[in-house]
């Protein structure tokens, strides 16, 4: 089933509303919808909290630039937006997948739980904070461009990916000039998951709490499966992208700050 929504003249509040409604998710219809639904959302414009809670495997696709939280509490259905994408968006996340054809804002995957995130250009401060994982739950998130200071700051489980295809296009950050990656404290309290970088970082860029080390063929096997997705994604060539071309980043301890509360 496919279903068309005008957002323009709606509110945050009645455009979830009708989602839920043509998904069966509302409080206010027991409709049972049998197969996959897809939602076209048009004229979208600072719209928040879309695709929040929402479950199964629909596929939402948003015409203009969603509002914060976008996918937050997410358990199963795939947003696609077509466009940039501003703050929060997979907030406590826990299945499915986002796919930004732009840039967004800070706090991407904040306590992200599960699901997969692709972001085809640059992100903002503090992406993937409080990341976490559990059993055969692995959230991910894949940045096609540079990314803000505190990237994965106390991330405890899940993989972020950069790939700094786009540091020459910093719309967010133009003071940085034209290479700059990565921002600042990469890392910080960081007690669990992985951090992929295409390139070199400098070691004062890093969290007290991770370091650098190699990266080995299971590394090489994620990597090159959540590239693949990227680029099919994007309409990106891989060609250029290299396993070889990444450092890894793993934290020192699962318990980085264990010695300020106990002796």
């Amino acid at each position: 089933m496919k279903k068309v929504i005008d957002a323009k003249d709606l509110k945050y509040r009645e455009l979830n509303s009708n989602i839920r409604l043509v998904l069966g998710q509302s409080h206010f219809s027991d409709k049972k919808i049998e197969g996959r639904v897809e939602i076209t959302l048009n004229n979208v414009l600072g719209h928040r909290y879309i695709g929040d809670g929402l479950k199964e495997d629909h596929l939402i696709n948003i015409n203009g630039i969603p509002g914060n939280d976008l996918a937050a509490f997410m358990d199963g259905p795939t947003i696609e937006v077509f466009d940039n994408g501003q703050d929060g968006i997979g907030n406590t996340m826990n299945a499915g997948k986002v796919i930004i054809h732009g840039d967004v804002g800070d706090i991407i995957g904040y306590s992200m739980r599960g699901g997969e995130i692709y972001i085809e250009k640059n992100v903002g401060f503090r992406c993937g904070i409080h990341m976490k994982s559990y059993q055969e739950k692995i959230p991910v998130i894949v940045i096609g461009g540079s990314a803000g200071n505190f990237l994965g700051e106390y991330m405890a489980g899940g993989i972020i990916i950069l790939l700094g295809l786009y540091r020459q296009e910093l719309a967010y950050f133009p003071y940085w000039g034209t290479e700059r990656l990565v921002g600042d404290y990469i890392g910080t309290g960081m007690h669990g998951g992985v951090i992929y970088i295409r390139g070199d970082v400098a070691s004062h860029k890093l969290g007290k709490e991770v370091k650098i080390v190699q990266i080995d063929k299971e590394d090489e096997k994620i990597l090159n499966k959540y590239i693949d997705n990227y680029c099919q994604y994007f309409d990106t060539d891989k060609g250029d992208i290299k396993t070889d071309q990444f450092i890894k980043l793993i934290p020192f301890s699962h318990r980085p700050y264990g010695r300020l509360y106990t002796y």
